[in-house]
């Protein structure tokens, strides 16, 4: 039987909700180039799919974290599958936003929280952590408990891994970075002579360098 983490990543690569551009690199918002972009939102437009994913994510909360008293969704990535999976467990649910409203009230947190509450995060996508743990930070700023996070897909960035690592949260994803390539390089999406690129921008993609492969 497949490993969970190598289907979601076949299935994430099916739909385009992740994509691979070695030869013709995208440029993210933070200026980095990078081979890869991963939009989870996508699975949102599958019936199938976005049920499967939401069942799974339901699986390993119950399964790794003590039951919570609610769901946190992180904005914007994470708002829909969030209340899902607040719905199939029946918790309550708040989504975070990731800067105050300008106007009203200015709420950060959307929805109720109760100081002592424990709470698990739901993310779409972990790429350096840093809006996911603004986002754990917002909740415990509101005398919460963070109990830990479970995400569809990460990249696993080593400054990723040790934010985390220093802010305490407990990170479980349904795939991850080394398992989407194996998924990619079985099903042919991407040619054997791109796996060492996809590897080499892994590394330091704020380095990489689209013309070398390498980090400059």
């Amino acid at each position: 039987m497949k490993k969970l983490e190598s289907l979601v990543a076949q299935k994430l690569l099916k739909i385009s909700a992740i994509k691979l551009q070695p030869d013709v690199p995208f440029t993210w918002a933070s200026g980095w180039n990078s081979p890869i972009y991963t939009d989870n939102r996508k699975t949102l437009s599958y019936p199938e799919l976005r049920t499967f994913i939401k069942v799974e994510l339901c699986r390993i909360i119950q399964e790794n974290f003590e039951r919570p008293d609610a769901i946190a969704g992180v904005a914007t990535g994470a708002i829909a599958m969030g209340a899902l999976i607040a719905d199939e467990l029946g918790l309550p649910y708040v989504y975070v936003r990731s800067a105050p409203k300008d106007h009203g009230l200015e709420n950060l947190i959307e929805g109720n929280l109760k100081p002592g509450q424990k709470v698990v995060v739901i993310e779409d996508l972990i790429s350096t952590g840093g809006s996911s743990l603004k986002a754990v930070e917002a909740i415990r700023n509101a005398g919460c408990e963070v109990v830990g996070m479970a995400a569809m897909f990460t990249y696993g960035f080593p400054v990723a891994v040790k934010r985390f690592n220093e802010a305490g949260v407990r990170l479980i994803t349904l795939s991850n970075y080394n398992a989407m390539l194996e998924a990619a390089v079985e099903t042919e999406y991407i040619r054997p002579e791109h796996l060492e690129t996809l590897k080499e921008w892994r590394k330091d993609p704020a380095a990489w360098n689209p013309h070398t492969g390498n980090a400059e």
